[in-house]
């Protein structure tokens, strides 16, 4: 709870303000009974109508300020709650982005989102109805009691017996209601996901025709959630009828106690009516209460997996220190160097790269190609440390990436990734986020050398609308636009994973023409092999293994792995 308890600090004074409001209210309540009894002992025996109108205005005016009292609590506890979830959920969207790419693949991305929304949400609701009711609940439980004891010690003997059996019951149900509720959350994971997989992929749901078998699978994991659901849902149930039968019994034992007491002489009938009415004051708040503990179960199972997510260390800015092995590079030595590099996934079995090694000069052009799964995009991610190397090091001038600040290293390199990732907004908004200060000509000489005049005319400019995720763009036009986004930072090292494949020939090569002239690195990841024609040095991967490195005149004599590819796609074109 450390977590939500610092968020609250902030409103700590909304979190005072909202029960001592509550307190207020229900002491005027607890007086009730009493200008109840009064009425009935004096104002009605006696035949005091003008004692019974001055008592009944002053219920009234018990009933006035105590609104007041309500609202006003109520004001400052969903002040205290929602401010402080949404610190909360802050903090979580801050630690979610500190996490490796290893993290968020181990997490997955249906459990991160069902944290910052369904959870989140569960807690604010917990927090408000805590800040309105759990002091108030237990101070009118127990002021009642002491106010029957004031009334009369026998009759009040009752309380003292049928409060703590109301507690055992209602602390039982909650207890083992929270395990349960903590399972609950995680099949609503597993329904968030399918849910989100089936509307991330429904074209190729529709082109397979499989709309049909998602839907029973999302049925089997709704009723997975259903009885998950139920089953907590039975035992919860329980607490009401429990406390009314209690309660109900109670009443029998006051009212059968009271009306000796009256026969007796030692009690009024007055007093037995305000014993009652302690009595249902005790029952409602214990309902209250009951409500309340099922609704702070669901929100401790949901603040505990916040929690973890929060307690897990995010990645370091530096990984590790300097290595005693690394220095600066030569003039006109390795500018960018993989040493022995081998990489494995967490829990992924077999190493995805194995003893990576090769030099880059600085303002090469380097292809990478491979057959589907060889590793290519792996080994791109290793250099902007994405993922760190297993084994070995990566070297950018001399230096280990894993020893560099993540923003030192980042904003040296521009990424095009697999999938052309824009945002809803304009062409402007979307390529600003190479550089927030970039000026106008900068973003256009990006665009023009991205190839992607055409995109900008098309749409109006740079101010033309980018719909979400890019969708009123074509393929092809949004992996230009990423292209153009990474070439706004005007980085050292540029990588584009196979992102021109929904290009022409004609407009890859003005493309890489275009590259060529900027003078920086350039890392071609492609599984064309007209692509890397003519790159510097071309690595050929074969399951996450080098299997060919150098010119595409040397591979074509050395490498029968990538003689085979370029022999199949030439093919190909010349028939």
């Amino acid at each position: 709870m450390k977590h939500l308890l610092s968020c609250i600090k902030s409103y700590r004074v909304e979190a005072i303000l909202a029960p001592l409001f509550k307190l207020l209210e229900a002491s005027l309540e607890l007086i009730v009974p009493l200008v109840v009894a009064a009425i009935v002992d004096h104002g009605i025996a006696e035949g005091d109508k003008g004692y019974i109108v001055g008592m009944c205005l002053l219920l009234v005016g018990f009933g006035i300020v105590g609104l007041a009292f309500s609202i006003t609590a109520q004001y400052f506890a969903a002040r205290a709650a929602v401010g402080a979830c949404a610190d909360l959920r802050t903090r979580l969207f801050r630690k979610l982005q500190s996490f490796s790419y290893t993290q968020i693949d181990e997490m997955g991305t249906s459990t991160m989102i069902t944290r910052m929304t369904s959870d989140v949400n569960q807690v604010q609701t917990g927090v408000n109805m805590s800040l309105r009711l759990f002091l108030r609940s237990p101070f009118i439980v127990f002021g009642a009691m002491a106010m029957a004891f004031v009334v009369d010690v026998k009759a009040a003997l009752v309380f003292v017996a049928v409060i703590p059996l109301l507690s055992v019951a209602v602390f039982a149900v909650m207890a083992a209601c929270i395990p349960l509720y903590q399972k609950v959350q995680g099949k609503l994971d597993r329904v968030f996901l399918s849910t989100r997989e089936n509307l991330a992929g429904v074209r190729v749901i529709r082109a397979f025709c499989k709309e049909e078998s998602e839907q029973k699978e999302f049925e089997l994991r709704n009723g997975e959630l259903l009885a998950a659901q139920k089953r907590v849902g039975k035992i919860a149930a329980l607490t009401n009828p429990l406390t009314y039968v209690l309660v109900n019994l109670a009443v029998i034992a006051l009212v059968y106690v009271g009306a000796l007491q009256v026969n007796a002489g030692a009690l009024q009938q007055g007093d037995v009516i305000a014993l009652y009415g302690y009595l249902s004051q005790i029952l409602v708040e214990l309902i209250k209460l009951a409500n309340l503990i099922v609704t702070v179960t669901k929100a401790v199972s949901c603040e505990k997996r916040i929690e973890r997510v929060l307690d897990t260390e995010g990645e370091p800015d530096v990984l590790c220190a300097e290595y005693s092995d690394a220095a600066p590079a030569a003039e006109g030595g390795a500018y960018l160097e993989f040493r022995h590099v081998t990489f494995s996934y967490a829990g992924g079995g077999a190493p995805a790269l194995t003893d990576i090694h090769f030099q880059v000069r600085k303002g090469q052009t380097v292809g990478i190609i491979g057959g589907t799964g060889s590793g290519k995009t792996t080994l791109v991610n290793l250099l902007p440390r994405f993922y760190a190397a297993t084994e070995g090091q990566v070297l950018l001038e001399g230096r280990d990436v894993r020893t560099m600040s993540a923003t030192e290293l980042r904003e040296r390199i521009g990424i095009v990734p697999q999938k052309a990732v824009l945002f809803k907004g304009s062409i402007r908004s979307n390529l600003l986020w190479g550089r927030e200060d970039a000026p106008e000509e900068a973003l256009l000489s990006a665009v023009h050398t991205a190839q992607a005049d055409d995109v900008l005319a098309a749409k109006g400019g740079l101010d033309g609308e980018i719909a979400q995720e890019g969708k009123n763009l074509s393929g092809g036009q949004r992996q230009r636009l990423t292209i153009a986004r990474a070439l706004v930072r005007d980085p050292e090292i540029l990588i584009l994973d196979d992102s021109a494949s929904a290009l022409d020939y004609a407009t890859d090569a003005r493309l890489r023409a275009a590259l060529r002239e900027t003078g920086r690195t350039v890392f071609i990841v492609s599984q064309r092999t007209a692509s890397v024609l003519q790159a510097d040095l071309i690595l050929v991967l074969d399951d996450g293994k080098v299997v060919g490195m150098g010119s595409h005149e040397d591979l074509l004599r050395t490498c029968s792995v990538y003689r085979e590819i370029y022999r199949s796609q030439f093919k190909e074109e010349e028939a």
